[in-house]
């Protein structure tokens, strides 16, 4: 399903941002992800040096409004969430 419908999820892109930005993008979007009903959502960080990557995680790993995530095996520069239902 990933594979065929991925450009079809509300998708973030935090190419530029730095760590403390990318941590509070994150979080604002896993927000409108759950007052909005979405259920899968897609965060694009680039691969660069892992610094917003990494910072992504470590955020996915601390929200109570995630049931996982995991690096899309299509491009490694993105990461699918797994959002609980409101």
């Amino acid at each position: 399903m990933e594979d065929i419908f991925i450009k079809n999820l509300p998708t973030i892109d935090l190419h530029g941002y730095d760590r403390d930005s990318a941590r509070v993008a994150t979080n604002d979007f896993i927000d409108e992800a759950y007052a909005m009903g979405w259920t899968q959502i897609v965060i694009v960080h680039g691969i660069g040096s892992g610094v917003v990557r990494l910072s992504v995680q470590e955020t996915l790993a601390k929200n109570k409004k995630v049931l996982n995530y995991h690096i899309y095996s299509g491009n490694i520069g993105c990461t699918i969430i797994d959002v609980v239902k409101k």
